[in-house]
């Protein structure tokens, strides 16, 4: 007796792999849902584009430019008893340095000038109050520079890198008649710091989106396909730039938080956008099934290996939220709004699309293109040899990725120092003119707050020890404290001031604290240090047990996350070369600190880890697909690779190109980013999932896929077979 259900022939279902609504996974059946409800589900999501793209023009001037902070840590607790009981004069508080080309800056022009620029600051309403030049404290020996500090009126350390944003210029005008004038100090740090890597990220963005849509169009060999990704891209990033907006009205979330989810959004919207499209393109093109049914084994196959990708990045990326620091955390923040918004696009908008495109998604096609293609005869051909020849190309790649990790084992990590600012900067004119009339230890003050009974003992302690160059008279507040400023005999930036306020917390009055700017640059640095093993433990944790539901063998998955540490750690290692060791430095065009920026191992670590684990789905549910239909090893390793290289190397090429144009970038944090992930991603597909992980998975044949008898009862069932 014929099914009943069975669609009759000429409908829209009825296919060569015609299949009941009963037999679709929980994707398959949102893939139809979709193809069904297509105005609908456009209609929603243009309400979301506009309606939270009605608040990401605004976004970039509400998100905070401070933040860069250990919370609780006993630095932090030292600005804020300065804050409220010394008049603001934190290390957030303002300086503004005024030099004098010859004779004294205090008499003539330069006494004019002073005059002004003390006007200024007091003009402005998120200055406390404001302290002219002390001789023998902020004026210099030869009475060519003095310093005006200005107190911070509020304890928010954004609203001071905001007043520095408008000061700085308006100051620096001041100059002229042998009279320069620079403003500098945490604050202005940070301001220079932003604006920079911002202009940074623009010219890069500027550069990389046509790279992008040049490289899509011949992995697509279609326009309108290689428009797909930018659409998931820029909805993606509209919708999170918005939500950042609206998240800022709430609580502080830092500037980079943008710049991290646009290059996230670009990133994974391409990965998803290939692999889905790719699938779809084999189905209703290649196996000539009709759009419903293409769409629905697209989104049950390619489409649950998408959402167990994004769940793997949020889940990698919410471990970086246990660092508290509050510009660590927003960034983290900024990229998982990034990653849900280009993920639910990619489940619901894309295959809406998709059905409406149908065979016009190979619209305005190049001549080479053959869009039904899925199975790569290059990447078939390509893992028959390795199948051959397992060991050769199995110890090739693992010895250059032990090779370039081996560096990691002398990777140092510090916070930016001054070199991280242009030199043309205000912060970096003030700071050199301040370590030149004072030391080299003057720009990074220690602020120590001890009761009154115990500041003989902490001035005491504070003249005794080699690191303090000059103690400045101590200031008291009234009610039993002492404020006492110690002035360095290093750099702020120099292991020996951490290794100074180490030995001072131990020596001084159970009563002192010790702070100032470079007391927080230190906490921050010991707290990232500390974190990062347990962040990487907890996302190495939380990925492997992802994959494992994903995949149900938990051999294949203790590999996978394995070869993704030894990918990272190549990466790391060629960062040392690089930035720590400032081999190919000129070539790059910047100035090696010395080590690298310390939240490069947490927070990079965890994007990197991310990535790898997103390849790593690509690769091993294409297998997992081809081991459930065959039980064949050699299929699973063959076909999977076949199915899924073209993919994984088409998408890394993008984000490579996309990664190293930051390397264009003149501040030295941009360019970090860009290289270490640049080279992450290019070692992590070419040796890594194109090789290393193929090689494992025929050297281990069945044993991959197995599942232990009691782990089968305990895990859900996730099945990739069509």
């Amino acid at each position: 007796m014929p099914d009943q259900n069975a669609a009759a022939p000429g409908s829209a279902t009825d296919t060569p792999a015609r299949r009941r609504q009963g037999d679709l996974g929980p994707l398959g059946r949102l893939g139809v849902w979709t193809a069904s409800h297509l105005r609908l589900v456009l209609v929603a999501w243009a309400v979301v584009a506009v309606g939270l793209g009605a608040f990401a023009p605004k976004v970039e001037h509400a998100l905070a430019g401070a933040g860069w902070e250990a919370t609780g840590s006993e630095s932090v607790a030292v600005r804020d008893l300065v804050h409220r009981e010394f008049a603001g004069m934190s290390s957030s508080a303002l300086q503004v340095v005024v030099h004098a080309d010859r004779g004294d800056v205090t008499a003539g022009a330069g006494r004019l000038v002073i005059a002004d620029a003390m006007a200024l600051l007091k003009a402005d309403e998120r200055v406390s109050q404001v302290v002219g030049p002390a001789p023998g404290v902020s004026i210099s020996p030869d009475g060519r520079t003095a310093v005006i500090a200005a107190g911070a009126a509020t304890g928010d350390t954004n609203q001071m890198v905001r007043a520095a944003d408008d000061l700085k210029d308006p100051l620096r005008a001041l100059s002229g008649n042998g009279i320069s004038v620079a403003m500098t100090g945490s604050s202005v740090l940070w301001s220079d710091f932003n604006a920079a890597n911002r202009e940074a990220m623009i010219k890069s963005e500027l550069i990389s989106w046509p790279v992008t849509l040049a490289i899509l169009v011949l992995v697509f060999g279609s326009v309108v396909a290689a428009g797909l990704p930018l659409m998931l891209t820029i909805t993606g990033l509209v919708a999170a730039a918005g939500s950042l907006f609206l998240a800022s009205q709430v609580s502080d979330i830092s500037i980079w938080a943008l710049n991290f989810a646009l290059m996230f959004a670009l990133a994974l919207g391409i990965d998803y956008a290939l692999l889905l499209v790719v699938r779809f393109r084999a189905a209703h093109l290649g196996q000539g099934e009709d759009v419903r049914a293409a769409i629905a084994e697209t989104m049950d196959t390619a489409g649950k290996a998408v959402l167990f990708s994004g769940l793997t990045v949020l889940i990698s990326l919410s471990a970086v939220l246990l660092v508290p620091a509050p510009a660590v955390r927003s960034m983290a923040l900024g990229i998982m709004l990034a990653v849900a918004f280009v993920l639910a696009a990619a489940l619901t908008l894309l295959p809406a699309v998709l059905v409406r495109l149908g065979a016009r998604v190979n619209a305005l096609p190049l001549p080479w293109a053959r869009g039904g293609a899925h199975r790569s005869a290059r990447f078939a051909a390509w893992g028959e040899r390795l199948w051959r020849r397992p060991l050769l190309y199995g110890a090739l790649a693992l010895v250059v990725l032990l090779a370039l990790a081996a560096p990691l084992l002398g990777l140092r990590t510090g916070m930016p120092s001054i070199k991280v600012v242009p030199a043309d900067e205000s912060s970096r004119v003030g700071y050199a003119a301040v370590v030149e009339a004072f030391g080299p230890g003057a720009p990074g003050l220690l602020q120590v707050v001890s009761a009154a009974d115990d500041a003989d003992a902490a001035a005491a302690a504070l003249r005794a020890d080699p690191a303090v160059a000059q103690l400045m008279p101590p200031t008291g507040n009234g009610p039993g404290m002492v404020l006492l400023q110690a002035m360095p005999t290093l750099d702020p930036s120099d292991p020996g001031t951490a290794e100074a306020i180490d030995r001072l917390r131990a020596q001084l009055p159970a009563s002192a604290l010790v702070g100032g700017a470079s007391a927080e640059n230190h906490d921050l640095e010991v707290l990232l240090r500390e974190r990062t093993l347990l962040v990487m433990g907890v996302v190495v944790g939380l990925g492997f047990l992802l994959l494992l539901v994903a995949l149900q063998a938990p051999l294949v998955a203790a590999l996978a996350v394995l070869t993704n540490l030894l990918a990272a750690a190549a990466a790391f290692g060629v960062a040392r070369l690089i930035f720590q060791e400032g081999i190919g430095s000129g070539l790059l065009n910047f100035e090696p600190q010395g080590f690298l920026d310390a939240w490069g191992p947490v927070f990079f670590g965890s994007m990197i880890f991310a990535l790898g684990l997103d390849y790593s789905l690509f690769l091993l549910t294409a297998a997992k697909e081809h081991w459930e239909k065959t039980g064949d090893p050699h299929e699973a390793m063959v076909g999977g690779l076949a199915h899924s290289g073209r993919v994984i190397f088409s998408a890394a090429a993008v984000m490579v190109a996309v990664f190293f144009t930051f390397s264009l970038s003149e501040p030295l944090p941009p360019k970090e980013m860009g290289i270490i992930l640049g080279i992450a991603v290019l070692l992590d597909a070419l040796l890594v999932r194109l090789v290393l992980m193929p090689v494992l998975l025929r050297l281990v044949g069945r044993a991959a896929w197995a599942t232990p008898r009691w782990l089968r009862r305990i895990l859900p069932r996730v099945s990739f077979s069509h």
